[in-house]
């Protein structure tokens, strides 16, 4: 029976085995959530770069750029990082160039895998779908915030395990999955109450950028599944 295991943060997921299995990669607050987002309303693809240097090599060349850091949109970019700028009409059919502070730095890590799937509670049913008909072990990696835990993407990682193993198809042993599970239970409850303990959601509103804090919480607003293929993200489905 296949496997899930969960990686905590970034620093964590070097210490797990990649080979063989889909790397699901989690930004809940906010990157893999803008990525769903844009593939929802028809980007082409997504060029995800680590650090602000290329990004601003890639708007010398002409590209859309999305780029961020600490939560502020970099004075050269296109736009910054809300999911809510991203309407078909902006974005539909364009190739974006996409640099975060935390995200895009886990897709990068996430690449030696042999698949990587970008997550987040928008789709997440279609994911769940997805590895079930798969049927290959799964690691979840939480982006984390500078390498470090947080809480929001731990908790979708339990989310997305839990329903996971409800259907008997998957099984854990490993303490992570099962803390991440335990997690999502004590929050899904009272979520909206329980975020207020997440340090990103005031991090965001200090910037006055916690406006999208319910939508990044919202279930199954789109199928549109984003993987990794050659150095790009593009739509599975």
């Amino acid at each position: 029976m296949p496997r899930i295991e969960v990686a905590l943060s970034p620093t964590l997921f070097q210490h797990f085995d990649k080979d063989g299995k889909i790397v699901v990669v989690v930004d809940i607050l906010r990157a893999t959530t803008v990525i769903c987002t844009m593939f929802h309303n028809g980007v082409k693809e997504i060029i995800p770069v680590r650090t602000t240097e290329e990004a601003y090599e890639y708007k010398r060349k002409g590209f859309l750029v999305v780029a961020e850091r600490n939560g502020q949109k970099l004075d050269f970019a296109d736009f910054g990082n809300s999911p809510f700028y991203f309407s078909h009409e902006t974005i539909g059919g364009k190739t974006i160039v996409y640099s975060t502070t935390n995200g895009t730095n886990a897709i990068s890590l996430g690449s030696e895998a042999q698949e990587v799937i970008i997550g987040s509670f928008l789709n997440i049913s279609a994911i769940a779908s997805y590895l079930t008909a798969r049927s290959t072990d799964i690691l979840i990696m939480c982006a984390g915030w500078k390498g470090k835990f947080c809480l929001e993407d731990a908790i979708f990682a339990g989310a997305l395990s839990q329903e996971l193993m409800a259907n008997g198809r998957f099984e854990t042993i490993c303490d992570s999955t099962n803390a991440a599970i335990d997690l999502w239970n004590v929050a899904k409850g009272n979520l909206k109450g329980y975020l207020e303990k997440v340090a990103q959601r005031h991090r965001l509103k200090k910037l006055g950028l916690d406006d999208v804090i319910e939508y990044c919480f919202t279930p199954d607003i789109t199928d549109s599944i984003p993987v990794l293929k050659d150095g790009r993200l593009v739509a599975l489905i």
